[in-house]
């Protein structure tokens, strides 16, 4: 008989989760579908000379090509040492589809470890086009997160918000040039990440705004999780991961740029609500105030 791979220790639950899942209770109540439930480090304003988006500069060519090396590592001992479980990958044709394609991948925001996932199963396909995955991330965890994820944020082909209008316009600027040659760029429409909430959040407008600009596609994907017989050092199960890459959402000439956004906005929530439903065999429901 095979080895039984249950994980019978016994573990409390942290403070922090616990915590976390509460404030998300409290959030989906009241419909703050944006906002950040997670106590992150304070955000530090990030100023126009401390970026370099394209990595024009040839030390930051290095340190993108050294720390991005030492993040597929990382990865990869997170697989080996069951830290993260990828279970399936459904629909990788609709990746295959775009090669050579600028396109914006929207996923649903539910962990740190939900873009490694994405990393882990789209870079073997980027690498045969001699390219990289592009993550859009928030401000403070460029300019003030700490330790090995500091560095990861910083020089993974990272490209930071900024409350700063000039690095914004820069950033812009950027990511057109990005779409424009063909890169692919990971957004996270719903913005803040919620810990393990498994349901579609209402999305922002950011990453259709960015793909109508640039004339690209959007490619929703979806993660699902179950839990696994094997529990964290947080005291919850470790989740195993399906990633559900749906079908391209493209711009439609016809339509006005505002009618683009709202237009594909709507067709990548509708994608991801479908694919909540038919995973999980529920309907999709949100707590209301008045269930409290």
């Amino acid at each position: 008989m095979g080895k039984d791979n249950t994980d019978t220790r016994t573990i409390e639950k942290a403070p922090d989760r616990l915590k976390v899942l509460q404030r998300i209770d409290e959030y989906e109540r009241n419909g703050w579908w944006s906002q950040d439930v997670e106590d992150d480090p304070p955000t530090i304003p990030l100023t126009p000379d401390k970026v370099d988006y394209l990595n024009k500069k040839p030390i930051n060519k290095i340190l993108s090509k050294i720390i991005t090396h030492k993040a597929e590592k990382f990865i990869d001992s997170l697989i080996a040492s069951k830290k993260l479980i990828i279970k399936d990958v459904r629909g990788i044709e609709n990746f295959t589809s775009l090669a050579n394609k600028g396109t914006v991948i929207t996923c649903n925001h539910f962990n740190a470890f939900d873009n490694f996932a994405i990393h882990h199963v789209v870079l073997p396909y980027l690498h045969k086009e001699h390219r990289e995955l592009y993550k859009v991330i928030r401000e403070g965890n460029f300019t003030n997160f700490p330790g090995l994820y500091g560095l990861f944020f910083r020089h993974c082909h990272t490209l930071p918000l900024s409350s700063n209008y000039s690095t914004m316009k820069k950033f812009m600027e950027a990511m057109d040039v990005l779409l424009r040659r063909g890169e692919k760029v990971l957004v996270y429409a719903e913005q803040g990440m919620w810990w393990n909430y498994r349901k579609p959040r209402p999305l922002t407008s950011g990453a259709f705004s960015f793909a109508v600009t640039s004339n690209v596609p959007v490619l929703p994907m979806f993660i699902t999780m179950e839990d696994s017989d094997l529990i964290g050092d947080d005291g919850f199960p470790i989740q195993e991961y399906t990633l559900h890459i749906l079908k391209p959402i493209f711009p439609d000439p016809a339509k006005s740029r505002k009618e683009n956004i709202n237009f594909m906005k709507e067709k990548n929530y509708q994608m991801w609500k479908e694919t909540y439903e038919s995973f999980y065999g529920i309907p999709l429901e949100y707590l209301k105030k008045e269930d409290s």
